[in-house]
């Protein structure tokens, strides 16, 4: 009996029940011990047998119950008995026989409904509870139209059972609640930690593929790029033959390592969409030299059809749709020992600049049963696996089709008939980019044009130098032969602290910088340069050379200050495009080597690629210079309206240029909007960079800002504006957070403008001033409140929130009292700040004061980044000297 005893209670303690289970087992027993005084106190009284003998058949039933719904695991089931047990007998009987409205039975009523509500469930729950609501309204009807009817005692008894009944109740319900909540609070804490263990593996897990990615890609490359360089050379056919093999059978390797790549990126959701514009006959081109040479192996025949008025440049994800159609092409190659495989492209032209284009593989081969059709996009699973067992590939492929299709909003469906073949088709609605149609896609000749390799040099530079930066000596080696014909000076460095000795001696023209090194990486290495003292580097454009796989890490190197992004293996071609492009065009020579000037590729190689978002702001929202630059953030000027005529906010008047008109009152000046046309020729100017433009703009109600820019967009199909209702570097804050956003590629401009107003709510921005004069004459506050404030020294705390200035607060006293109470005042409840940035905004304040103030904020506060920026014109001459803000986000 003891040993059973004992696996009773490590059960309830242990890990086997749930934590309802446990509520329900503890709070029994705490209802239980409650029962057994209050059945000790009846039998002191001694006046009441029958209740007495509902509560000793109540302390008997209840632990059996207990004890037989924790050993057979039918706990719900236990609660459901013994809840009926106290609705259906104890609360009547002990109402009628324990002294009615007068007896501590009414006290009891409290603890049935606790206990039914921490056990139960569901609808039975719901139907417990209202069946001892009627139960008790039913007793109190009986009890006033028959009181004869229930047992009562004396005054000592009567007062003795309240009293007795409420302190056990009392304490019961305490002991009830406390369990629940110190159960909720253990669950709590091994979720917690359960969850910390999960986020530590999933860290690892990247950790180990980015890892293998790097390590199985560095020596493709060597493969690819040596190569490479044999077909470059004049060789025999057989050869050539060889060669080209080689860079098949590597292209498929690569897919079957993204395949293994992508899925557990998919698993763990750490798979990203990076949409951008994309030659759609170059996709199709690489698609169908791939291929073919396993279709020839085979002996089969491929067909390809194009729809000849599907637009030349296209909207998306390449590397995933690309992905995608090999992955599809590659199953059906391998599951047709004989016949022929169709692939087919159809687009149809939405209204609204968008195509729905359909991708189709058709094939003879073994087909699929009906029954298998519902599971032949899972995970590691191949349809008839006996037929099949010597046929390769990892068993990803369909499932990673699946997860890339409807991470890209499209579908996929198959139709199949057993023995006869499969017919997969893939529909994507894709933004056009182009309308210009491809016109006839020729697949034989394509890969005609593919087997006749010629390789042609896109320029030479001997003036160029240009250092790659690698610790694999494979690596510089493949750079070196890539570039052997453009007549570049090639300097290597086998590591970043190379690469700093270097780049402090000479100055180059382009950095190709590897991403993971060991010691210094190729991210802090970019850094480095940037920022290093004497260096002559700091503005040489870098291109990430990376074994580090993935369209989702381009948003990393842009964000990072990386000008280019090459994913290896390297493709040649692709190298000399992007370091053409962004050598100085006086170094170029253009030649090819024949000698002949191909001007039209050289054109159609400068234009680059439009990024999909581009986040656009203008001066008056006070971004850091320093963002501004390394973020390339395009921003158009306001205007200042002086006396002597209008400047350009920060371009013709800075901050420190409109000290006269802050000294001297009579002198007029006051900020102004660009026009509408300046904002179209801004929008336009930035269009032929970008797919799609969101501009932050200032509060609506502090001027002309968004009225204008709202007016010039309505010419642009791809242009929005956003109302930050807030001001300086609020605004700018705000454009920073959309800057984060577009890097990320997740969203599209409608859902990127939907976070962003997520993201403005929780925006925190409130300033002070010396005086209030400023803002009196510029209109922003009335003259008697100036005076007023001017009078009893009242410096307003003012904030903005949806287009509107308001008084937060109200700090009297000198304004060095002023400050370090507005400070805290702004930095109250430090627990719930977002402690990543804070901007600082201020006018006409002496740098050793601001540097005071940073020192007293982060006292408070200690943010991560903390940016002291000197307002704009704009904003100086609404507020004057003496002013400043605090600008930072709430959790």
């Amino acid at each position: 009996m003891r040993s059973r005893i004992r696996d009773l209670i490590k059960k309830i303690t242990g890990p086997e029940l749930d934590i309802r289970s446990k509520i329900f087992v503890l709070l029994t027993i705490v209802g239980i011990t409650a029962l057994i005084f209050a059945l000790i106190v009846d039998i002191m009284i001694g006046e009441n047998y029958v209740e007495i003998i509902i509560l000793i058949a109540t302390l008997i039933l209840t632990p059996v119950i207990t004890y037989f719904a924790v050993r057979k695991n039918r706990i719900q089931l236990g609660a459901l008995l013994v809840s009926t047990g106290v609705v259906f007998g104890v609360v009547p009987l002990v109402f009628f026989f324990g002294g009615g409205i007068t007896g501590g039975g009414v006290i009891w009523f409290c603890f049935a409904y606790l206990y039914i509500g921490l056990t139960l469930e569901g609808k039975v729950r719901n139907i417990m509870m209202a069946s001892l609501t009627l139960i008790i309204v039913a007793e109190f009807i009986v009890s006033y139209l028959n009181p004869q009817l229930f047992t009562g005692h004396d005054s000592l008894s009567t007062h003795l059972d309240i009293l007795v009944s409420l302190l056990l109740v009392g304490f019961a319900s305490y002991f009830m609640v406390l369990i629940q909540y110190r159960l909720y609070l253990a669950e709590n804490l091994k979720a917690r930690e359960q969850a910390e263990r999960i986020e530590s593996m999933n860290r690892a897990q990247n950790r180990f593929f980015s890892s293998m990615s790097h390590e199985i890609r560095t020596p493709i490359n060597t493969i690819i790029g040596l190569n490479e360089m044999i077909l470059r050379e004049n060789v025999n056919a057989e050869v050539n033959d060889n060669a080209r093999n080689i860079q098949a059978a590597s292209a498929i390797l690569l897919s079957l390592i993204n395949d293994i790549l992508d899925m557990s990126k998919i698993e763990s959701g750490k798979m990203d969409i990076v949409n951008a514009q994309y030659d759609v006959g170059k996709m199709l081109s690489e698609i169908v030299n791939m291929i073919w040479i396993k279709a020839n192996e085979k002996g089969l025949k491929l067909t390809v059809s194009v729809d000849p008025g599907m637009p030349s440049q296209l909207f998306s994800d390449e590397v995933r749709i690309k992905q995608i159609l090999i992955n599809l092409l590659n199953n059906a190659i391998k599951y047709t020992p004989e016949g022929s495989v169709t692939f087919s492209v159809h687009c149809t032209k939405k209204g609204n600049g968008f195509a729905h284009v359909i991708y189709s593989v058709e094939d003879t081969g073994t087909g699929i049963r009906k029954e298998n059709i519902p599971y032949l996009f899972d995970a590691f699973r191949r349809e008839d696996e006996l037929n099949n067992r010597y046929i390769e590939g990892t068993g990803l492929g369909l499932a990673i089709v699946r997860q890339l299709v409807e991470m890209l909003g499209g579908t996929v469906s198959v139709n199949s008939v057993y023995t006869k073949g499969s017919t997969f088709v893939v529909e994507i609605d894709q933004e056009i980019a182009d309308e210009t149609a491809i016109g006839d896609f020729d697949a034989l000749k394509v890969h005609d044009a593919f087997d006749r390799y010629e390789y042609k040099q896109s320029f030479e530079a001997p003036e160029a130098k240009i250092l790659a930066v690698d610790d694999n000596a494979a690596n510089l080696l493949v750079v070196k032969k890539f570039l052997r014909d453009t007549g570049v000076q090639l300097y290597t460095a086998e590591s970043g602290e190379k690469c700093l000795e270097l780049t402090q001696q000479i100055g180059f023209d382009v950095i190709l910088m590897d991403h993971l090194m060991p010691g210094m990486d190729g991210i802090q290495c970019l850094h480095a340069i940037k920022e290093q003292p004497g260096g002559l580097c700091k503005e040489t454009p870098v291109i990430a050379l990376t074994a580090n796989g993935g369209s989702e890490n381009q948003a990393l190197y842009r964000k990072e200050g990386f000008d280019e992004y090459l994913i290896k293996p390297v493709d040649s071609a692709e190298l000399e495009d992007k370091i053409r492009r962004l050598l100085p065009p006086d170094m170029l020579t253009g030649k090819t080597v024949d000698g002949e000037v191909h001007e039209s590729d050289r054109i159609v190689r400068e234009m680059r690629k439009k990024i999909p978002i581009l986040i656009t702001t203008e001066s008056s929202a006070d971004l850091p210079r320093e963002l501004v630059t390394r973020l390339n953030i395009p921003v158009i000027s306001c205007h200042v309206r002086m006396d002597k005529g209008v400047f350009y906010d920060s371009i013709e008047t800075g901050s420190d240029g409109i000290a006269q008109y802050l000294a001297d009152s009579r002198i007029r000046a006051e900020s102004e909007a660009p026009s509408v046309e300046e904002y179209e020729e801004f929008f336009s100017g930035r269009l032929t960079l970008a797919q799609h433009i969101i501009h932050i703009t200032n509060a609506k109600y502090a001027g002309r800002s968004f009225v204008n820019a709202s007016e010039a967009a309505l010419s642009f199909n791809n242009v929005r504006v956003v109302d930050s209702g807030r001001l300086s570097c609020a605004t700018g804050l705000l454009a920073l957070y959309a800057f984060d956003l577009a890097e990320s590629g997740k969203y599209d401009p409608d859902a990127l403008m939907t976070e962003l107003m997520k993201k403005n709510e929780k925006i925190q921005f409130s300033f002070t001033a010396r005086t209030t004069e400023f803002l009196s004459r510029s209109g922003r506050l009335p003259g008697w409140v100036n005076s007023v404030c001017n009078t009893v020294l009242i410096h307003p705390v003012l904030s903005t929130k949806d287009s509107r200035v308001r008084a937060s607060g109200m700090i009297f006293g000198d304004f060095g009292r002023v400050t370090s109470r507005y400070i805290h005042f702004a930095l109250r409840d430090p627990d719930h700040i977002d402690r990543s940035v804070l901007l600082i905004s201020y006018v006409g304040i002496r740098r050793s004061e601001i540097e005071k103030i940073r020192e007293t904020v982060c006292d408070i506060v200690p943010f991560e980044k903390v940016y002291l920026v000197k307002a704009s014109p704009s904003i100086a001459v609404n507020c004057g000297p003496g002013t400043f803000g605090l600008v930072f986000a709430r959790k």
